[in-house]
């Protein structure tokens, strides 16, 4: 706990002296092209760097003030990110109505694959925010260990199987043994069908049980959106993990944003660095 806690003092402290190299390309994903923008520190005197991949939550996209707050942060200790949008989001190729957890699972990947192949990287880590976090999960029960050095969630929303099997997501109510063609969310985008039936069965735990490596969850009590026992719960499953409750903080954490920002570079610093 203290080198956990001086190594947070750093992270809330530090300058960014180190300047990055930022670079907007297109990677191929699992169905269209992903909007991607890679940051990687200059002038390190080691010739490969960490990179962590981060992904954004549903109906987000990689701009959100989270990842973007994190991408600063990690930059500031020379690691490199790589943030995109996945499918159907942001300023990648599709539809939304055509989104589903599967298909993200394949974009993150997709987005492995191209960022292991760069020269000028070594560890990599995946960090999700909300439905980003399962993707990240389930991404690292795939990928396993030998390729992923940590995961970090950030409310991960595992609770989205229960929503789909109760037929009921974000408050809008459907059959989920017979899902309409589409669900328009109040407010909000348009779920598809195969949202809803791919979510019915999806093996969320099942999948990231597999991944054997370092992980950390980071959950607020007072999120109403997703409980933060879905956290505790991946704590449960992963021997290797930590889980940091934050009392009374909501999904975003706009009570203290900074404060899961530095909480998670923390972890990220320490196992891949």
């Amino acid at each position: 706990m203290r080198k956990l806690t001086a190594v947070l003092y750093i992270c809330l402290f530090a300058v960014s002296t180190v300047q990055s190299k930022t670079e907007k390309i297109m990677i191929k994903g699992a169905v269209g092209n992903l909007s991607t923008i890679i940051e990687t520190p200059d002038g390190l005197k080691k010739k490969k760097c960490p990179v962590v991949i981060l992904m954004h939550g549903f109906n987000d996209s990689k701009n959100s003030s989270l990842l973007v707050m994190i991408a600063d942060k990690l930059k500031s200790f020379g690691i490199a990110s790589v943030r995109f949008d996945f499918d159907g989001h942001g300023e990648s190729e599709g539809e939304f109505q055509n989104m589903t957890v599967p298909r993200e699972v394949d974009d993150a990947v997709k987005v492995y694959q191209y960022v292991s192949c760069l020269k000028s990287f070594g560890r990599i880590g995946l960090l999700g925010h909300s439905q980003g976090g399962v993707v990240a999960s389930m991404a690292a029960g795939r990928l396993g260990k030998k390729y992923i050095s940590d995961v970090v969630l950030l409310a991960p929303a595992a609770i989205l199987r229960e929503d789909a099997i109760r037929g009921n997501t974000m408050g809008v109510s459907y059959d989920p043994l017979n899902p309409p063609e589409f669900v328009q969310l109040f407010n909000g985008p348009k779920i598809g069908r195969e949202f809803i039936r791919t979510a019915f069965n999806l093996p969320i735990y099942e999948t990231a049980s597999k991944y054997k490596g370092a992980a950390c969850m980071i959950h607020g009590t007072g999120d109403r959106v997703v409980p933060y026992t879905c956290s505790v719960h991946y704590h449960e499953i992963w021997k290797k993990s930590s889980v940091f409750l934050l009392d009374g903080f909501d999904h975003g954490f706009s009570q203290d944003m900074g404060r899961a920002v530095n909480l998670a570079v923390t972890d990220l610093v320490q196992k891949l660095l």
